[in-house]
């Protein structure tokens, strides 16, 4: 009965590594083809269902002022680090041991851009295991130009929009090419919330971190550790709407 089990045991393991190495491949194949390629559909929109509106639009067709916004809101170190801001995961892990907390997660936009290609937005420690090599090869295999391009053409930006050309339209009926600072500021406030927070109707706090991604943009100022900490969902808007759904 035991060596009849101990063989169960070792046939679901070997099946668990081939379908590993098969994911694995899988991913890496796309990987491979999406750096030439655009990104046609991700998790998260097949999650959210469709119809949705998605435009993809090269590099060259999305204003300098978006990039920079995107950057400075999110991950100011991008253009210097391999994938993972190692300091900011030290300080992370520091401040939660002496909290008593689990640690704040502080995702790259390398790390973001794998997130969405593959994995949707299911949060588990499972889920941030893969997602290392996934962000590792696209480090090897793409430039930080296919990066951010990628991952501003395929992020959530509000309710069935996907993408910053989708986005600019929707919002500002504008091609993404040209949108202006102010304007670019405003829609990568609303990145982390883009189903709670509108660039067209702007609560008093999204326009405060307008201005102040406005601030570190004109004067290049890398966002300092408080905004990872404070720049939570806002308040006001969840009082009015009550509990969100889940």
């Amino acid at each position: 009965m035991a060596s009849k089990m101990k063989v169960r045991l070792r046939q679901i393991a070997e099946f668990l590594f081939r379908l590993a190495l098969l994911g694995g491949q899988l991913a890496l194949f796309l990987i491979v083809l999406y750096r030439v390629i655009p990104v046609p559909v991700t998790p998260l929109m097949l999650m959210r269902g469709i119809p949705y509106e998605k435009d993809w639009v090269s590099f060259e067709h999305i204003s300098p002022h978006m990039v920079k916004a995107a950057i400075t809101a999110e991950d100011p170190k991008f253009a210097n680090h391999y994938g993972f801001d190692l300091e900011a995961i030290r300080e992370s892990v520091e401040k939660a041991v002496d909290k008593g907390k689990k640690p704040k997660g502080r995702s790259t936009i390398s790390q973001q851009t794998a997130k969405n290609l593959f994995f949707g937005t299911a949060r588990s420690w499972v889920r941030k295991g893969l997602e290392v090599p996934v962000t590792l090869c696209l480090e090897m295999l793409w430039n930080k130009r296919r990066i951010i391009e990628v991952y501003l053409n395929i992020i959530e930006m509000g309710e069935d929009i996907y993408g910053i050309e989708a986005a600019a339209q929707t919002y500002f009926r504008k091609p993404a090419t040209k949108l202006s600072p102010a304007e670019s500021a405003l829609i990568a406030v609303c990145f982390p919330n883009p189903l709670k927070r509108s660039p067209v109707k702007p609560s008093s706090y999204v326009l405060k971190m307008q201005r102040t991604i406005l601030r570190w943009m004109g004067g290049y100022e890398p966002a300092p550790d408080w905004w990872w900490e404070d720049h939570k969902p806002d308040k006001s808007k969840r009082k009015k709407s009550g509990k969100s759904k889940k």
